[in-house]
């Protein structure tokens, strides 16, 4: 089969007027012939009836199993059938593009265009928000600097720089070495654009108003009194507003097969929400009647963040949601060789089938309507997607074998029919905890609720913190944890969940601004660094100027 970039250069676009002209936007700036950015204006209403579907998945493989792949080609596939559908997605990283996991516009037949484009520097959102927050940076160390008004503890500054690459010499850093001249001197860190809470903040505002107040909220630092200091206080908010301008509306671009889709907003779901902007979403639901959107990473970290978050800040409700798994990926969660996943194996399929099964289980906890969908490789066995779909079948879910990877919304003509059909049912949607709860309620009910953990234990360091926090009126939030992806647990190396495991909360740190408590657990990094091996050593421009090795 081709690679991605290759069918990619093979698909003709249409000209993104004539993909506004069909879903009757008028008010849009192009950015070039095939992207564009949606005026606000579209995310004030919701279109009579719309439906919103939440793809997400179970635990996924080092290099991952087509979530974003089936969120595109279900879209198309609901086109297919006579639907208004539109998918909206989460934009790429460059951590990830130059890193070890990829680009994330889909790939085969299920792709977002220009691939290449929307996976490098598309319309300079995360530029904007990289600029936004070393602003901030810059003001909030010039005011110690000129005589420090706020009586900012130094000792006590949260505030981080950012870029949006993998650079984990940035991870502790010194500030303000040379001259008196040059600031005062002190420990810093950096962290990965994607995990700032200023992408949090694009993500869940609704206006520039509301954008500008969740701004303005956010603490950059304490002073010698212990009390907050916000990036209002420091004078920055106006000109983080105008850097963000553009950045807060949706672009808009299209599929392999010319289905609209929006792609704004970019958090990690192991370091932060994981979901696209909540502005790119309501747009959605305000032009199309099928709105299939994704939350990053397994059910136990998008998916329950999407729900417990983004739905409960932005007033949205999912209609259905669809778990991505993978033959491959089950056997890997019972623990097969990674070299060894071609091969049949019923009973490791069997073992592993765990973990699906957790996550509906879970997923069910939010709402009634779930269905699985089967990404197929190459080398699954018939035996072993029947068996699959037996297992689910016993859980009263049913699960779709799919192949819009490669063969697009053909692929997933099934799947969108069922859809439809579950979507005529009431979802009886409901969050998973009560936000008045105590912090450390809240954290104990989804670590046990979706991890399955018996047990959460906290370092002395985020016992002071949640005390903190709770004492400065920040307890009626919702709680977004960081942890792996590729376990339940908090522990990638344990593929499948143990009994009398318990999780570790090493920090907490409140996102005043976004609206939400983050709770690190032990091993997680919010600057990931380079493998010894990556994608950049793979990726050049040709004689003709062409982008090689991207995917």
């Amino acid at each position: 089969m081709k690679t991605d970039i290759e069918i990619a250069r093979e698909i003709e676009l249409k000209d993104i007027d004539e993909i506004c002209n069909d879903l009757e936007v008028e008010n849009y700036d192009k950015y070039g012939k095939y992207k564009a950015k949606l005026d606000l204006s579209y995310a004030d209403k919701k279109k009579e009836g719309s439906k919103l579907i939440l793809v997400t998945a179970t635990n996924p493989t080092p290099s991952g199993e087509g979530k974003t792949t089936m969120n595109i080609g279900l879209s198309m596939a609901l086109n297919r059938i006579g639907q208004k559908a539109i998918s909206v997605l989460r934009e790429p990283s460059l951590g990830p593009s130059f890193g070890r996991k990829g680009g994330a516009a889909g790939g085969g037949y299920s792709q977002v265009l220009p691939m290449d484009e929307i996976n490098l520097h598309f319309t300079g959102d995360f530029h904007a928000i990289t600029t936004s927050v070393n602003l901030v940076a810059a003001m909030l160390d010039n005011h110690i600097y000129q005589g420090n008004e706020k009586n900012i503890d130094p000792k006590q500054i949260i505030w981080r720089r950012c870029v949006d690459l993998n650079d984990r010499a940035l991870r502790n850093i010194v500030i303000g070495l040379g001259n008196k001249t040059d600031s005062v001197t002190r420990e810093d860190k950096f962290d990965i654009t994607v995990a700032t809470e200023m992408m949090a903040v694009l993500c869940l505002a609704t206006s520039m108003q509301d954008f500008k107040e969740k701004v303005g909220k956010m603490i950059v630092a304490y002073d010698y009194s212990n009390n907050p200091v916000t990036v209002d206080d420091i004078q920055a908010t106006g000109s983080v507003a105008v850097i963000m301008k553009e950045a807060l509306k949706a672009n808009l671009v299209q599929t392999t097969e010319n289905t609209p889709a929006i792609i704004h907003g970019g958090p990690f779901a192991n370091i932060a929400h994981g979901c696209n902007s909540l502005i790119a979403t309501k747009t959605a639901l305000g032009i199309a009647d099928y709105v299939v959107t994704e939350a990053g990473f397994g059910a136990d970290l998008g998916a329950e963040k999407f729900n417990d978050i983004k739905c409960r800040l932005g007033g949205l409700k999912t209609d259905a949601t669809v778990i991505v798994t993978s033959i491959r990926s089950l056997k890997y969660h019972a623990g097969m060789p990674i070299d060894m996943l071609a091969s049949e194996n019923l009973d490791y399929l069997e073992k592993g089938f765990k973990n699906l099964q957790i996550h509906i289980e879970n997923m069910k906890k939010f709402g009634n309507n779930i269905i699985v969908a089967i990404n197929k490789f190459a080398t699954d066995t018939e035996k072993e997607i029947k068996l699959v779909q037996e297992l689910t079948e016993k859980l009263g879910v049913k699960a779709i074998e799919t192949t819009v990877f490669t063969d697009g919304s053909e692929g997933g003509v099934e799947l969108a029919n069922q859809l439809v059909e579950l979507c005529e049912k009431d979802n009886e949607f409901k969050y998973l905890y009560d936000e008045r709860l105590s912090t450390k309620e809240k954290i104990e009910t989804i670590a046990k609720e979706i991890y399955r953990a018996k047990k959460v234990v906290y370092t002395k360091k985020a016992e002071k913190e949640i005390t903190r926090i709770e004492g400065l009126g920040y307890k009626d939030l919702p709680i977004c944890v960081a942890k792996t992806p590729y376990s339940l647990s908090d522990d990638p190396k344990k593929n499948m969940t143990v009994d009398d495991y318990e999780i570790t909360i090493r920090d907490v740190r409140v996102n005043a601004g976004a609206g939400f408590i983050v709770a690190y657990t032990d091993n997680i990094l919010t600057m990931p660094g380079l493998p010894k091996v990556p994608n950049a050593y793979q990726i050049d421009l040709d004689e003709d100027g062409e982008i090689v090795g991207l995917f």
